[in-house]
This record gives structure tokens, C-alpha cells and sequence, in this order.
């Protein structure tokens, strides 16, 4: 019988979790993009970086009352599958764990791996290595124990948003952009081009903000998850714009309109101009830190909705198991972890990923719109957090992540395809371990 996942998360780690999991390359490469594509506008592209942390936060405070109302492991894989049932629960699963989740962990490990480089001269296969090593390490901490890896992202979470903030704030009492960059605020005619550039930028920044809700596997082993849960997700949210608009502004500071939006190394560039370039060997180490804390906070997250849909008899048996000694998901873990190691080795992360990274807000969508359907369905069911403005809220978050899944079908029809195409694969899987499983919830087939 599987064991059962020791509650052994405070506040302080939730919120350092999602911060780790969201915070990877993203600000550190993404603001000069966003700039470019609302045309050098300075106001609209804070705006923006402000409308989609307002989204995920919209999102974290469904998620918070889901969480709050079903605290065990598995995340918006649990919320789905009281709300819509088995298919759709398992088939974000197994979009997690054959694309989303392990090939986010490839992007990294590759990414670490190339930055490593600015330090230590490697070839390719060298890299490849290196990246698997990345991937072993993080894989072993989080097999160590629950209370491991939580201070692994405590300490490298820490690293990072330090470095973050001290480049910010050298930047605002060093630079001299923001004058320009007040300028150029608000100034670019609103038309066509600056709303499809917004279209654009806001995928970017929402990709930057990728990950807020994965912190949802971990409410089974959350101390107090009806209090400490809600809490944890939407201020680490709330923490995470903050620190985004921030590094924004830095940026400007240091670099002025034109200095951000041209180039796609922002921070390094940056630095560079406040200390000059052999200072910006630092930013590359505090991106191996934000890369390797990112990945940590993956496998931390993602491994438990594998454990959870084994526990259902709809992965492999094994995954559900506790590990005697140290209480962790291990299986659960390794199998998540080699997974990504063979497509970071491979390089098959790289057109997967953008085949279906674009799905994850169907998913997201499924997850908000469970919010809808349990108040429905179970009227009476303990909701020690509930979702402010409902039913409002749910509902433009729900409209907006359709937005974003129906543009990208219209605008990449092809990619799109293939993507759903991808999970569409997971319905023979889902029969297949359906028909081997017992009415008690557990596969009978066979351990890998």
C-alpha cells in the first residue's frame, strides 16, 4: 500500500517555492522583448508585466481556495479530477510528465549547462553531461528528503532575488535612463500593431510568470494547508511582481528605452554598464543559481502529481510509493528526472516544448474553472479561503487563458496541431492503465 507524504512545509517554504519555481531566465532575457513588441512604449510594457502577474495572481487565488478546500498532493491535478473527472486530470498529467514539466527541467539543464560555459570551457558532449549531472543533483536532493530540497530553494531563492534586487537598486541610484524612459511612457498611438505587439508581449511575460501554480502538488505536505496554503501561493505571487516591475525599472535606469529593447541579455547588459563588462560574469552565476533553484523546484513540485495519479492506478505503481527512509516520492522523482535527462540529451525538449507549452493553459483554465463547478457541486465542503470577487474573477481568468490557447491556434495552426495532437496521445495511455486498475484505485500491472 503507498505510504502517505509527512506534512513538512511552513509558510516561509511555500512562498520560497513558487518564487524559486517562477523566477529561472526569464527577467533576466524577457524585458527587452516586451519592449520591442509594444514599440518602445515604456508605460505600456510596465503595464503589461503588470496585467499578467494580475492574472497569475487571479489564478493563484482560485488555486489558494482549491487548495485550501482539497490540501493533498497533486495540485490542479486533484482539482480537475474532482471537478471533471479522471480523463482530463490524467491527461495534464501526462502532458506534465511527457512534455510541460520534465521538458521545462531539459530547458534548464541545457541552460545551465551553456552559462557553465562562460566559466569553464566545455564541448558538447560536455554539455550534454554537464546538464545531466545538473539534472542528478537536484534529483538526489529532492529523493534526500522534502525538508532538503525546501531549504535548497530557501538558500538558492535567496541567492537570487538578492542579486536581483541589488542590480536593481544600483541601477536606480546609478543610472540615468529613467528620464528618458518617462518620456516614452504611454506615447506610442494606440492601432493595430501596438495591440497585436501587446498580444505578443504578454505570451513573453506570461511565460516569465510560467510555474505559479505548481506549488499546488505540495499542499499534501503542507503544515496547516488551510491557513498556510492560500497564504503561501498568493503572496509569493504577489512577491514575484513585485520583483519583476523592480528589475523592470532597474533596467531602464541602468540602460534607458533604447538600451533595454536592444538587446536580449538584459541584466548582463546591464551590469555592464554600471561596472563595466568583467562584472557581468556575476549575473551569469546568479543565472546558474536561478536555473538550478528553478529545476529544484520543478522536480519538488511535478513529482507529486505523478505520485498522485499513480495513487489512482493511472501511472505506474511505483510512483506512488513513499520512500521508507527518507519519506519522499523517490520513483516518483527518478522517473521525472531521467525523463528530462533524455531530452535534454537528446534535444527533443527544444520542438516538443513549443509544440505544447501553449496548452498548459487549457489546463490552467481547468484548474480556475474547478473553482466554478465545486461551489456548484459541493455547496457544503469546507472553504477556509475563498476566491475574492467570485464569480467575476474565475471568470475573466478563464476568458483570458482562452484568449491566449485560441490566438495561438489562429496565429500557429501547424504547432498548434501538432500540440494537441501530443495529448490527444494520452487517451489510449489513460485506457490502458484504466483497464488495469482496481476499484481501490491502484494499478495492478506490472513495477517498473
Amino acid at each position: 500500500m503507498p505510504g502517505t507524504l509527512a506534512r513538512t512545509l511552513g509558510l516561509r517554504d511555500l512562498i520560497l517555492i513558487v518564487v524559486g519555481t517562477v523566477i529561472g531566465s526569464g527577467i533576466f532575457t524577457v524585458p527587452g522583448a516586451v519592449l520591442r513588441q509594444t514599440e518602445g512604449d515604456v508605460g505600456v510594457a510596465l503595464l503589461v508585466w503588470l496585467l499578467g502577474g494580475a492574472l497569475s495572481l487571479v489564478g493563484a487565488l482560485a488555486y489558494g481556495e482549491l487548495g485550501a478546500m482539497l490540501p493533498e498532493a497533486g495540485g490542479g491535478y486533484v482539482y480537475i479530477r474532482e471537478a471533471f473527472g479522471r480523463l482530463p486530470a490524467f491527461l495534464l498529467g501526462w502532458t506534465l510528465f511527457l512534455v510541460i514539466g520534465t521538458g521545462s527541467m531539459a530547458t534548464l539543464a541545457v541552460a545551465f549547462s551553456n552559462y557553465l560555459g562562460q566559466f569553464v570551457a566545455l564541448g558538447p558532449g560536455q554539455t550534454k553531461v554537464a546538464a545531466v549531472l545538473m539534472l542528478a543533483v537536484v534529483a538526489a536532493v529532492n529523493v534526500k528528503g522534502t525538508r532538503d530540497s525546501a531549504r535548497v530553494q530557501g538558500w538558492s531563492t535567496a541567492i537570487k532575488v538578492t542579486a536581483i534586487l541589488l542590480v536593481g537598486g544600483a541601477a536606480l541610484a546609478l543610472g540615468h535612463g529613467l528620464a528618458d524612459a518617462r518620456a516614452r511612457s504611454f506615447t506610442a498611438p494606440l492601432g493595430r500593431d501596438l495591440l497585436l505587439g501587446v498580444g505578443l508581449a504578454t505570451i513573453g511575460v506570461l511565460w516569465a510568470y510560467e510555474g505559479w501554480s505548481n506549488v499546488a502538488a505540495n499542499a499534501g505536505e503542507a503544515i496547516d494547508p488551510q491557513r498556510t496554503f492560500p497564504r503561501g501561493i498568493v503572496a509569493g505571487t504577489v512577491i514575484l511582481i513585485g520583483i519583476y516591475l523592480f528589475a523592470n525599472v532597474g533596467y531602464l535606469a541602468a540602460l534607458g528605452p533604447d538600451g533595454v529593447a536592444g538587446t536580449d541579455r538584459v541584466a548582463a547588459a546591464a551590469v555592464s554598464a554600471l561596472f563595466g563588462p568583467g562584472v557581468a560574469r556575476l549575473v551569469a552565476a546568479a543565472i546558474l543559481v536561478s536555473m538550478f533553484s528553478a529545476t529544484n523546484g520543478l522536480i519538488l513540485t511535478t513529482s507529486r502529481v505523478y505520485y498522485a495519479m499513480a495513487r489512482d492506478g493511472l501511472f505506474f505503481r511505483r510512483l506512488a510509493e513513499v520512500h521508507p527512509r527518507f519519506g519522499t516520492p523517490a520513483f516518483a522523482i527518478v522517473a521525472g528526472s531521467v525523463w528530462a535527462m533524455l531530452l535534454a540529451v537528446t534535444g527533443t525538449f527544444e520542438e516538443l516544448f513549443t509544440y505544447v507549452i501553449f496548452a498548459a493553459w487549457i489546463f490552467y483554465a481547468l484548474g480556475v474553472a474547478s473553482v466554478l463547478v465545486l461551489r456548484r457541486r459541493r455547496p457544503e465542503a469546507p472553504r477556509p479561503f475563498r476566491v475574492p470577487g467570485y464569480p467575476v474573477t474565475p471568470w475573466l481568468f478563464i476568458l483570458a487563458a482562452a484568449a491566449i490557447v485560441g490566438s495561438t491556434i489562429w496565429a500557429r495552426p501547424v504547432r498548434s496541431g501538432i500540440g494537441l495532437g501530443i495529448i490527444v496521445l494520452g487517451l489510449p495511455a489513460y485506457v490502458w492503465w484504466k483497464r488495469r486498475s482496481v476499484p481501490g484505485g491502484h494499478a495492478v500491472f506490472p513495477r517498473v
